[in-house]
């Protein structure tokens, strides 16, 4: 029996590393996800069902890796699906699939630490440096 992510679930943890371990789905690289289907899957990712969900959990996240402050995504962002999409989902019309409270936004890297289970991919806030600092990064 699987778990059910949600949105409301995630925001009780406070950390990046908290997050990623909620989330984690710990994957293999390469393995099969619509296949032969993938035509129905890219079609429901240009949809504008999709772009206004897409726009709504950006601004609801406020452009930010997994929803936590100071982690800004300048570029590149991906929304996650909290719960993995299938193409029977897609094929029966699952709310689930537009609904915020099964989504993320997150960046590239962070999309993959999450789906292949690496923790090395997931981003690091910038130290600022100070006068005097020694200490190489």
């Amino acid at each position: 029996m699987s778990t059910v992510r949600s949105y409301s679930e995630l925001m009780g943890f406070d950390s990046l590393m908290e997050r990623y371990a909620y989330l984690v789905l710990g994957g293999r690289v390469g393995e099969t996800t619509f296949g032969f289907d993938r035509a129905l899957n890219q079609m429901f990712y240009t949809s504008q069902e999709w772009r206004n969900v897409r726009r709504k959990v950006i601004l609801r996240d406020n452009g930010c890796d997994l929803g936590i402050p100071n982690y800004d995504i300048h570029k590149g962002i991906t929304i996650h699906h909290l719960n993995p999409m299938t193409i029977a989902d897609i094929r029966d019309g699952n709310p689930d699939i537009l609904n915020p409270e099964y989504l993320i936004t997150t960046v590239h890297s962070t999309h993959n630490a999450i789906h292949y289970g690496d923790p090395r991919l997931l981003p690091r806030i910038l130290v600022e440096r100070k006068p005097g600092d020694t200490k190489l990064w």
